[in-house]
């Protein structure tokens, strides 16, 4: 019943001064902690450091000044690649968003109807391993901890930039674990490690505050798609389950109705790029340093898009039943069909192809083969030959021109 009261409020508050949204953001981060069952000593003093962050963030209006709290920090703030004073308190403490540091999975065979079928997941592959990270549990965790195929990874997820971001862990040979500061850049959240303390933007994986500034963690191409698309083309990975330590209800996120078109970002200070609604999806791909940025709109009459970023051949697959993360309630459950999108480069073995829908299905031109949408061939000459998944990410509008500001706009004029 807490989660419902939660989207409740944050209905009530969209729109409101930034200082009011980081206390409704404190006020979630308490039912999540009254929801984990610690005992009454440890929920105070949650609440008490909830508080202290809370009114350290009174003062985000004064961009000249730090406005986060600083108490308890061994990172070294001599040591930055940003202003501090782009930094503000969300209005949680560290960790009080809790990642998941003991992640358990399960077979897609066991997983059965944990989900709904449509709703949204992360698809990730390293090393021949293949694992789903719902977007319903990252919404409340925000950050896994995992390991996958041998490499130590951070599965990331910020609901107010919507940005779905994996990276391998690891800097200078040294595997690292992450967790939340509390805090937030252009509405993106600041990302800690418990190793050397060092603050990190989620959006890009730069490390900008601390020993480690200037460094940047390898993103590992990954995908946002449906939970049925996962289980169909890999019957034999896996997904994370929802039993992570904490009593909780994944299935009442608490952003209810963030993402309505027209709505305004939270705790965002800069300006928006005008070309596009601020909360507007797109699937910003980048190939050898440039960026471009496909609105979901895009895709309203095309469900696949050939294209070209410098000399690179691109796919793009569009998959239009995939559901919002952003569940809100009114007398019923609201789940709103926002899409999928994922980005491939557009060749096998050298060969270039050209990709078409016919019907539900998508094949290639050039040889008639039928292909998925996490780039495998399932029928045809090709069957069993895969393309290569784009470093990519399907972000709001407003983050990801914000932190990519040379990023190129493609418009339905643009393609062919």
């Amino acid at each position: 019943m807490g989660m419902r009261l939660c989207d409740i409020v944050w209905r009530a508050v969209r729109g409101a001064a930034a200082a009011t949204a980081a206390a409704w953001l404190c006020s979630c981060a308490a039912q999540i902690a009254h929801v984990d069952g610690g005992d009454a000593e440890s929920q105070r003093a949650e609440r008490v450091e909830c508080q202290t962050s809370a009114s350290a963030s009174a003062d985000v209006g004064d961009y000249g000044a730090a406005s986060f709290n600083r108490a308890g920090w061994l990172t070294d703030f001599g040591k930055s690649s940003v202003r501090l004073s782009e930094i503000v308190s969300g209005g949680v403490g560290r960790d009080q968003i809790r990642p998941i540091d003991e992640p358990q999975s399960v077979p897609v065979s066991e997983a059965g109807r944990m989900f709904e079928s449509d709703e949204a997941v992360i698809a990730l592959e390293v090393g021949g391993e293949r694992r789903a990270y719902p977007l319903s549990i990252l919404i409340w965790r925000e950050i896994v901890n995992d390991e996958i195929g041998g490499t130590p990874v951070a599965v990331t997820y910020c609901p107010l930039c919507n940005s779905a971001v994996v990276f391998d862990a690891r800097v200078g040979g040294r595997a690292l674990d992450f967790g939340t500061t509390g805090n937030l850049r252009g509405s993106d959240m600041v990302m800690w490690d418990r190793q050397t303390e060092t603050w990190w933007q989620q959006i890009t994986g730069e490390a900008i505050v601390g020993e480690l500034t200037g460094s940047r963690l390898k993103t590992i191409p990954s995908a946002v798609v449906s939970w049925r698309q996962f289980r169909s083309a890999y019957p034999d990975g896996s997904a994370l389950s929802g039993d992570a330590g904490m009593d909780m209800d994944y299935d009442s996120p608490i952003y209810g109705g963030y993402d309505q078109p027209g709505g305004k970002p939270q705790l965002f200070a800069g300006e928006i790029d005008g070309r596009l609604d601020a909360m507007e999806r797109v699937l910003g791909v980048t190939v050898c340093g440039a960026r471009v940025a496909y609105p979901f709109s895009l895709f309203a009459d095309r469900p696949v898009v050939n294209d070209e970023i410098g000399e690179q051949g691109v796919a793009l697959m569009f998959e239009r039943r995939t559901l919002s993360p952003f569940t809100y309630y009114g007398d019923e459950p609201v789940h709103r069909i926002v899409g999928s999108a994922t980005a491939f480069r557009s060749s096998v073995d050298g060969r270039a192809l050209t990709f078409a829908s016919e019907g539900r299905e998508i094949v290639d031109v050039e040889t008639g083969s039928t292909w998925n949408a996490l780039g495998e061939a399932v029928d045809g000459p090709l069957k069993g030959r895969r393309l290569t998944l784009l470093e990519q990410g399907s972000h709001f509008w407003f983050a990801w021109a914000a932190f990519h500001p040379d990023t190129l706009l493609r418009e339905a004029a643009d393609l062919h």
